[in-house]
This record gives structure tokens, sequence and C-alpha cells, in this order.
């Protein structure tokens, strides 16, 4: 099937199309021997595509991962520090060769549901603003919130020159050593948001556990381990990341 150059390099986790067209631009993608062009299109089951002098072939199977990332285990492909990595986490015959990578990311003192997959649109439509796909969290912080810090919280307060959208934020229950666990949902993914937030309002995150992606529940997955996303969910979420601004506070 004839797709724009941008948007195969994207389906194959090669780069983002906004990295795509730099790639185009530079002179680093032909199509047939010859030099690529911004818009233009070709199909791999005919053309011969390469990057860096290197042919595409054939797209590998679409693989979907839902992970359940433990503590001190970044959500990168590869670590400059040597830190361990999701993908580290795979069996040895997904690491390498098929193109995943974690959708978004947790940091690394967080846990939880955490999307791995080589569908490059897929991920474009996850991470891009205009898509609003909810993010549930258990947010344990330190000392007792008071009702105006959490309508705060609720309603949006300024972090680096820009509000934070709507959230649905709601005490689960008092805990010992003066904590309170939260439940938190989020329509954007700002770097470490949660985190800030509770600071900012003077109660710091002391756990922060997500626990649902869009429809897509971690539910017992073991720690450290995984599991392939059923065909229906795939379905599902594929749906609601086409959504733009899709419903985003659906039932837990």
């Amino acid at each position: 099937m004839t797709e724009r150059l941008q948007k195969l390099l994207s389906q194959r986790g090669i780069a983002s199309r906004r990295q795509a067209e730099k790639l185009i631009l530079s002179g680093r993608v032909t199509v047939n021997g010859k030099a690529a062009e911004i818009g233009q299109q070709a199909d791999t089951a005919v053309d011969r595509i390469c990057v860096n002098g290197v042919e595409l072939g054939q797209p590998p199977r679409c693989t979907y991962l839902l992970l359940h990332k433990p503590k001190a285990v970044v959500s990168t492909c590869k670590d400059p520090q040597g830190r361990k990595t999701v993908l580290d986490l795979l069996d040895a015959p997904m690491r390498t060769g098929l193109g995943i990578h974690p959708v978004g990311r947790l940091d690394a003192n967080s846990t939880g549901a955490l999307l791995l997959t080589n569908d490059g649109e897929l991920t474009y439509q996850l991470t891009h603003p205009r898509h609003q796909i909810s993010k549930l969290y258990q947010v344990c912080v330190r000392g007792l919130p008071t009702e105006a810090a959490l309508q705060r919280w609720r309603t949006g307060v300024m972090l680096a020159e820009h509000k934070t959208l709507p959230a649905q934020v709601d005490v689960v229950k008092r805990l010992p050593d003066h904590q309170t666990l939260l439940r938190v949902r989020l329509v954007e993914g700002r770097n470490r948001q949660i985190r800030l937030v509770a600071d900012l309002l003077g109660y710091p995150v002391t756990a922060l556990h997500r626990i649902k992606i869009g429809s897509l529940r971690l539910g017992n997955v073991p720690l450290g381990r995984y599991r392939l996303l059923t065909e229906t969910e795939v379905v599902q979420l594929k749906r609601e990341a086409a959504s733009p601004k899709a419903a985003s506070f659906a039932k837990a």
C-alpha cells in the first residue's frame, strides 16, 4: 500500500514524523536509488526504500505488549548511564530487530502500566497532544491534602508557564505515617507532571503507580513481566487513539 514516507518511517519506529522529515531533507532517505522528497509516497512491497543506505524491507508484524514496570528501570530503549531499561525486561527475541519501543514513559521511581509496541502510527497517535488518552494512577503523597489543594489540582496549576489540563483527583484513604492515597486521572503526559504538581501544592509524592492507559488495565500482570494485548484490546486502543480529544474520563 502506498504511504507518505514520513508515515512509513514512523510506522517502523525509525523516527517520529518530524524526525523523518529531517532525515529526508538531509538526503539520508532514498527511494529506488534516488534521494527522497518531503511528501513523497512509496510502497514497501514494490519500492526499494533505504535509510542511511539500509533497506527497510518488509515490515515486521506489529506487536503490542503491556508491561508492569518496576522501580529503577528507565522507560527508554537505551540508557547512556547504563541503567536497566524496559527492553531489558523482554524475552530475548523481542529485544532487537522488531523495533519495539515504549509508548510514553514512567519515570524511574514510578511503577505500573507501560505500553510497548513497534506500531509507529499508534505511538504517534497515543503521544500526540490532540489525542487526549486518559491515564489512571494510584498516588501516595506525604501529608493530608486539603480540599482547597485538591481543587487547585483538579482545575489546573501553572507548570513551566503553561497551565495543566483539568484532572480527576480523589482521596482513596488516609494512610499511616501522615500519608494519603490518591487516585489521579490525567489526559496529558507532561514530564513528571504528577510529582511536580504535588510538590507545588506541598504534598510530595512518596509512591506513584499507573494502573490504566485508556481502556487498557494493568490487572494482575506480575511486577517486571508483560503480556500480549488481545486483538480486542488492540482494536479498542486504536479506536481511542484515532479520536481527537477522546472521551477522557471514561469509568475506571
